[in-house]
């Protein structure tokens, strides 16, 4: 059974479905791009043909401008491209390799590169919240710019980010696209062809050289059995059913687990039945295969660390060779097992009887067995399901043997459409007849369970994430939006400190308390510090962060200049330090954390910060702040350790930020500060009372990416 029509999305102006007008165009323009490939060859071939070097020889006159001719068209800007060179020896290639290193782009690759960019567009159109997400933003622009550091920066900036599990589902239908992108514009002569074939449609060659993630997803794999919760044995089925088996799944989560099941059949026989989950959300794990490196590595290659994780399961299991054995996956799972049987030596030693495969892009794979029953539900809303390159409601049909259900679901947004509750709710609702025709398909299965194994699978082993600046012993701290782990440590961040001299009457009267701290001095002047912060990755989440502080001196014996040697000692040994006066942050974990563990007067904002380059940008809306400008040169600086102060009551809290990145000196004559309201009490009213608006910083610190982790605040007797 297959669903006819086009999963709905954004309409044109004339009514017709916008993501299919880019895609009808993404087609026309591909085939233009590869005519133009071919006519890149064919004059490739004439400059190098011996009759026209010949001829040159014989009548240097008319042969030489013959060639010029040909070689302007192949070279020249406005012609097919330095690069478009594919003779495949002699001049041809030295030519070619010239026109990449003098970075002149083929025009047939541009021209492909152009589809590309539409097929990206026309995943945007039907699914615009994967643009909304500023990490996605980042790395599509790097991607189609060609802008390689930026991109792997981005790249990394998503694993990294505990938050960036809608991104990093959105970024997985547009893997191929991106590949394909990179394959065409770098300088490599050997990528090309796994770039044209993506791009065109065409199967990839035997395991794309050009693959991002080869080096990122090389264990070896491993199984360890491991016992179900009492809670999950109440949810696991007893009797074997096509729903039972994908409520098992879904008991599972995804969290590195598979389950393997005896089932004595209605005839008597027992046969086995493996069921897999799909891709764990969020960024790469080293614990399990189970995420988004794993998915691209079984989308493009049929061995993985998850293949052979399954593998070892299986073995430790005990199944006799020659068993019947059903394999039911979802998602990455269901791409998993349909590796599995594809090979031939999984087959002989079992005899794989069914596949189903639910949100699984798995058209392009075919059973080594051909008695295998194959089943591929999805939902054509679920774009992960067409990861293999055929849209949803395609007309063509590779495997027309298959039992295949491509149905449009009532959920539209995506990741909400692939997850697996979804589509047990359909198969219940939308489609049950789907539902009974799999389970008549799985009759020698249905019958009771007589044995249930959980494995936990596993990956290569690596060290530890932030490995040895963030493994430190934690302790769990209660607080109103639940226990937090301190030290708070932060995976990935941006920072830009901006240090004016401010009147030291001016200081002191913003700081607090009946004995308030003594503003440090520089000459007649103290320093008030406004620091912004764009955490993509700490362990209390993603968020950006303002604060506005004064360095102080030793709250006991205050003296003078005291903050030039305390910059000598170790940061856990000074007696200086900064005063927070206010703290904006955007999510309401920062807030509550600041406040009942660091003693800072935080409050919830909004704001948007780009600190990654020379040219920073930091605006927010609520506090009417805007930071803007460009960096000058800079000189390398020791790390940003500081003592930070705070107050809780009437008791002052201390906490110790320790920071590991490559921290700048640069000057502060290009950035600027600037309040653009009236608003804004407390921290633009403290900015405005210390004569801070449309004022320079003296110095900025700046560091684009760096680790840190804050401990406890430890409360002072004062």
């Amino acid at each position: 059974m297959r669903a006819d029509g086009h999963a709905p999305g954004r309409l044109a102006p004339d009514g017709r479905d916008a993501g299919e007008l880019l895609r009808r165009c993404a087609r026309d323009v591909v085939d233009v791009a590869e005519g133009i490939r071919a006519v890149s060859a064919r004059t490739g071939t004439a400059l190098c043909a011996p009759p026209l070097t010949a001829s040159a020889r014989r009548r240097p006159r008319t042969g030489l401008a013959a060639r010029w001719a040909l070689l302007r068209a192949l070279t020249h800007t406005q012609g097919l491209g330095g690069s478009a060179i594919t003779a495949p020896k002699g001049m041809g290639q030295v030519l070619g390799a010239a026109g990449a290193v003098l970075g002149r782009e083929s025009l047939a690759a541009l021209v492909a590169v152009t589809s590309l960019r539409l097929r990206i567009a026309a995943v945007l159109v039907d699914h615009p919240e994967f643009e909304r997400d500023p990490g996605m933003r980042r790395l599509l622009e790097a991607v189609t710019a060609d802008r390689d550091l930026e991109a792997v920066r981005a790249l990394r900036a998503l694993f990294r980010d505990r938050g960036a599990q809608r991104a990093l589902s959105g970024l997985a239908p547009l893997m191929a696209e991106l590949v394909a992108i990179r394959a065409l514009l770098d300088e490599d002569p050997k990528h090309d062809e796994t770039g044209w074939a993506l791009a065109a449609g065409r199967e990839v060659p035997a395991g794309p050289p050009h693959d991002p993630l080869k080096d990122t997803d090389q264990g070896q794999g491993a199984a360890e059995a491991v016992d179900l919760t009492d809670q999950e044995k109440q949810f696991i089925a007893t009797e074997g059913s096509f729903l039972g088996f994908l409520r098992n799944i879904e008991v599972l989560s995804t969290d590195g687990r598979i389950l393997v099941q005896n089932v004595r059949g209605p005839d008597g026989v027992v046969r086995y039945v493996v069921q897999v989950p799909g891709m764990a959300p969020g960024r790469p794990r080293s614990d399990a295969p189970q995420d988004f490196v794993g998915a691209w590595r079984n989308l493009v290659m049929t061995d993985s660390p998850y293949t052979r994780s399954i593998l070892r399961a299986l073995a430790d299991y005990g199944i006799p060779r020659g068993a019947d054995l059903a394999l039911i996956g979802h998602g990455e799972g269901g791409l998993a097992l349909m590796n599995l049987a594809q090979d031939e030596e999984f087959c002989r030693t079992y005899r794989v009887t069914h596949v189903v495969a639910v949100g699984s892009p798995v058209d392009d794979k075919k059973p080594a067995d051909p008695r295998t029953w194959v089943a591929a539900i999805t939902n054509q809303h679920d774009i992960v399901a067409v990861l293999d390159g055929r849209d949803a409601g395609s007309a063509f049909d590779p495997h027309p043997h298959w039992y295949a259900v491509d149905y449009t679901g009532p959920i539209h947004e995506f990741p909400l459409c692939h997850m697996l509750r979804e589509y047990i709710e359909h198969l219940r609702t939308v489609i049950p007849e789907a539902r009974e025709d799999v389970d008549a398909a799985l009759t020698p299965y249905r019958g009771p369970i007589v044995r249930t194994q959980a494995y936990q699978l596993k990956d290569r082993a690596h060290p530890p994430e932030g490995y040895p600046f963030l493994t430190l012993p934690t302790t769990s701290i209660p607080t109103t939006a639940g226990p937090v782990d301190v030290p708070v440590r932060y995976y990935d961040s941006s920072a830009v400190h901006l240090c004016f001299p401010v009147s030291a009457d001016a200081a002191r009267r913003l700081l607090p308390g009946v004995t308030p701290p003594t503003p440090s001095r520089l000459g007649r002047r103290a320093l008030a510090v406004l620091s912004l912060h764009e955490h993509r990755c700490s362990t209390i989440g993603p968020y950006t962060e303002i604060a506005l502080s004064v360095l102080v001196d030793d709250l006991w014996r205050p003296r003078p200049y005291d903050i030039g040697a305390d910059l000598l000692r170790r940061a856990d040994l000074r007696r200086t330090g900064r005063y927070v006066l206010s703290l904006a942050v955007t999510s309401d974990e920062a807030r509550v954390v600041a406040r009942e563990i660091w003693g800072q007067p935080a409050m919830r904002t909004t704001a948007e910060a780009d600190l990654m380059g020379r040219k920073i940008a930091v605006r927010s809306g609520d506090l009417g702040l805007t930071v803007e400008g460009r960096l000058g040169p800079g000189i390398r600086c020791p790390e940003a350790d500081w003592p930070l102060y705070g107050r809780r009551a009437e008791s002052t809290v201390r906490t110790l930020v320790r920071a590991h990145g490559r921290l700048r000196l640069h000057p502060g004559t290009g950035v600027r500060l600037r309040l653009d309201t009236a608003a804004a009490e407390p921290l633009a009213g403290q900015l405005r009372r210390l004569g801070l608006d449309r004022a320079r910083p003296l110095f900025v610190l700046a560091c684009p990416q760096f680790m840190l982790h804050r401990s406890a605040g430890t409360v002072l007797p004062r």
